[in-house]
């Protein structure tokens, strides 16, 4: 056997960690393997030299007996050695932990029951228990574990045995020459065991349906497009793995009087056309109740007021949003015949030069209207 430093088989440095061991050993495995380098006698004795290196320098145990009393540590029967190259884990184990992260681990580790889905459902909530928060209850179909076999799928008093396929592991390995590629165990699909008797109740899943009645808390100012996540309510995972969990997708549907922009509310306000002319007061709702705007004389239709605090305050935290109204002069319908005349008589004495002192928009408009085609014809 060769008693060349075992670092400088595989090229590498003697604080060299495990990863970059492997990659190296990696490296000169593929070079001296002998699928292909077939009759090659210098070539299998390198191989040798460098799967020996390869197994002493990732045990932390024998490295660290290499590290102080070089190959002395594993002569005559010394750290269980084995005499040299003949022993410790065949080629296929070490080349599967080498390639473990390309193929799938390597086939030792058994595939981990699969976490439950997880579940949404849709919330439809007025614009009121949206700002204010309320409690909700809610019906969810879904998968829930068997309460008879208490998630194993295995009948009381029975339990699972270890896969024959797999033995356990829930990989089985399909050689192609010089490539070993694991697969999902096809007869125990992954589990690495086998439910033989299975749950009279479940038959074998684990889990059944059930529609759960939860109760769901909506905190106050929240808004279309949030959601609300309930830890575990999910689906069941397979054979006793974790529930998933349940997302509740905020809707809030359309008010009659209020638009929501954020933390601000806003709204149309109706004002008579002689209140809007003459000035006055006219009541207002708000999420806290009725409150009372005053309309400055000679106000225009879509003058806005912005009324402080009185919008929302976000689920996230922050200042309460205020509520903005937008005056709307609302005109005159169904009118009696003396309504009429009074109206055509008041117009009456808003002609002549006058004109333009009580109707200043109007003016302004017909002004630019007239500039605008003389402006055409030259």
């Amino acid at each position: 056997m060769s008693k060349r430093d075992l670092y400088e088989v595989l090229g590498v440095a003697r604080d060299a960690n495990e990863r970059d061991i492997k990659k190296a050993y990696k490296r000169l495995a593929m070079k001296y393997h002998p699928d292909r380098n077939q009759g090659d006698e210098e070539s299998a004795e390198k191989f040798k030299e460098v799967k020996y290196a390869y197994e002493i320098l990732t045990d932390g145990q024998k490295r660290a007996a290499y590290d102080q009393y070089g190959h002395a540590a594993f002569e005559q029967g010394g750290m269980g050695g084995g005499g040299g190259f003949g022993g410790g884990a065949d080629f296929s184990d070490i080349f599967g932990d080498v390639f473990g992260d390309i193929f799938g681990g390597g086939g030792r580790r058994q595939q981990r029951a699969q976490r439950g889905s997880d579940l949404r459902y849709n919330m439809e909530l007025t614009l009121e228990e949206a700002v204010r928060g309320c409690s909700k209850e809610i019906r969810v179909p879904t998968l829930v574990g068997c309460d008879s076999c208490d998630g194993s799928g295995s009948k009381k008093g029975s339990s699972a045995t270890t896969c024959t396929t797999c033995h356990g592991a829930g990989q089985v390995q399909m050689r192609q020459g010089f490539f070993a590629v694991q697969q999902t165990c096809p007869h125990c699909h992954g589990r690495g065991q086998i439910i033989k008797d299975p749950c009279d109740k479940c038959h074998g899943e684990g889990r059944v349906e059930e529609t759960k009645t939860l109760s769901v808390k909506i905190p106050a100012g929240v808004d279309t497009g949030d959601r609300i996540r309930l830890t575990g309510e999910g689906e069941a995972g397979e054979f006793g793995a974790p529930a998933g969990d349940l997302y509740v997708q905020v809707h809030v549907k359309e008010h009659n009087i209020f638009q929501r922009d954020g933390n601000n509310l806003h709204c149309d306000v109706p004002v008579s056309f002689t209140m809007a002319a003459l000035g006055g007061e006219v009541e207002v709702p708000t999420l806290d109740g009725r409150v009372n705007l005053k309309v400055p004389a000679e106000t225009q239709t879509g003058r806005m007021f912005r009324m402080r605090g009185k919008g929302v305050t976000s689920v996230r935290g922050g200042m309460t949003g205020d509520l903005i109204c937008r005056l709307v002069v609302e005109t005159p319908v169904n009118l009696s015949s003396r309504q009429k005349e009074l109206l055509q008589e008041l117009e009456e004495t808003f002609g002549g030069k006058a004109a333009s002192k009580h109707k200043p928009k109007s003016e302004g408009f017909f002004k630019g209207v007239k500039k605008f085609f003389d402006d055409l014809t030259n």
